[in-house]
């Protein structure tokens, strides 16, 4: 048998970030994924700490972002790759009301490190602006695919990372341990996003249905190529337009709820060209369509922690659309709940929804 402290099942943002988090505590594990696109490398990358369609901040944003940046840039010099960059998110104000509600939101104390209080005429004429735009500052952006390549690459080179499909059927319970194949583990942590769905370790019923915890919430998005519109900042509008060089841009994202499969749909494809031809007037061509399906949960907070009956089991997920974000941190708790006891913040406790 070969032994490790933890085995994580599941290669997205999750399963990446509790993987740096325990090479960073110098623990040994394994990683074992199929590796197949998910909502991480179908995400447009940013890290926003506002809800810009209601100009407040997002939950825990301070929190969850101090903790995210030096992270990721951590992630940076261990893999010796650029991950991530500072941008700026410039949101399309619609009406005199919006500009109104901006200036009100930018004197919160809560918002005042994020939003600036002074709107912004755009100069570019082929942004369609008329009530001008909000600015959103400290706004990073990741690029998924490359973070996720490069680590599992590194994660390859160290044999740490296992290109498969998981079997559940070949777990072996045991007292203080869990044996699956020839590997054994102290801890196994499930990381799978929506693929939790058919994980049958997971606590709760009702799959695939209205009534269930887990939620898959596909998004798509469109890469366009627009070499009139040079923009550098990321626009907001009715969709997220975000450069990615060479006159390339990643517009989306739908929602698309009680969807668990990850197939591009030519309807929000329709769905998000209507939406972009309101935000610009320049000629664009469609290069590309990619979709994710995001693992949400009924209350919108992650799902995490060990499972009552089987301590040794642990659970990962259900960060939605503020993933990247949220997985540095949320890994941090879940891994001093498993080191230390740690009790993890009753909001996203894994237990919440169960009956005493």
């Amino acid at each position: 048998m070969k032994n490790v402290e933890y085995l994580i099942v599941g290669f997205g943002i999750a399963g990446l970030c509790f993987a740096e988090t325990l090479r960073q505590d110098n623990k040994s594990f394994i990683v074992i994924a199929d590796t197949k696109d998910g909502a991480t490398s179908a995400s447009g990358g940013v890290i926003n700490p506002t809800v810009l369609k209601r100009f407040t901040a997002a939950w825990k944003a301070n929190e969850f972002q101090d903790k995210a940046i030096p992270f990721y840039k951590e992630i940076e010099h261990y893999l010796q790759v650029s991950v991530i960059s500072e941008v700026k998110i410039d949101r399309i104000l619609n009406s005199i009301e919006e500009q109104n509600d901006w200036m009100v939101a930018s004197d919160r104390k809560e918002l005042k490190s994020y939003l600036h209080s002074d709107l912004i005429r755009s100069e570019n004429i082929s942004v369609t602006a008329p009530f001008q735009l909000g600015r959103v500052k400290s706004a990073y952006q990741l690029t998924p695919t490359t973070l996720l390549a490069a680590y599992q690459d590194k994660l390859l080179q160290e044999g740490r990372f296992i290109q498969n499909t998981f079997e559940y059927d070949k777990i072996i319970r045991q007292d203080k341990t869990v044996q699956y194949k020839e590997w054994t583990a102290q801890q196994l942590v499930f990381a799978e996003g929506a693929k939790t769905i058919r994980n049958p370790f997971f606590p709760y019923v009702a799959p695939f249905t209205n009534k269930s915890v887990l939620i898959g919430n596909k998004g798509d998005y469109i890469i366009i190529k627009a070499p009139a519109l040079k923009i550098s900042s990321i626009l907001k509008g009715g969709m997220m337009l975000i450069p990615l060089g060479d006159d390339l841009y990643k517009v989306g994202a739908t929602y698309d709820r009680h969807v668990y499969e990850g197939v591009p749909n030519t309807e929000k494809r329709v769905e998000i060209i209507a939406k972009l031809e309101k935000m610009i007037s320049c000629p664009f061509e469609i290069i590309d369509q990619v979709a994710g399906v995001r693992p949400t949960i009924k209350d919108r907070r992650p799902l995490i922690g060990k499972l009552n009956d089987y301590p040794q089991v642990a659970f990962l997920n259900g960060l939605g659309t503020r993933g990247l974000s949220m997985a540095p941190l949320l890994s941090l708790w879940l891994f001093q709940h498993i080191e230390f006891n740690t009790p993890v913040p009753t909001e996203v406790a894994i237990n919440r929804f169960l009956k005493p």
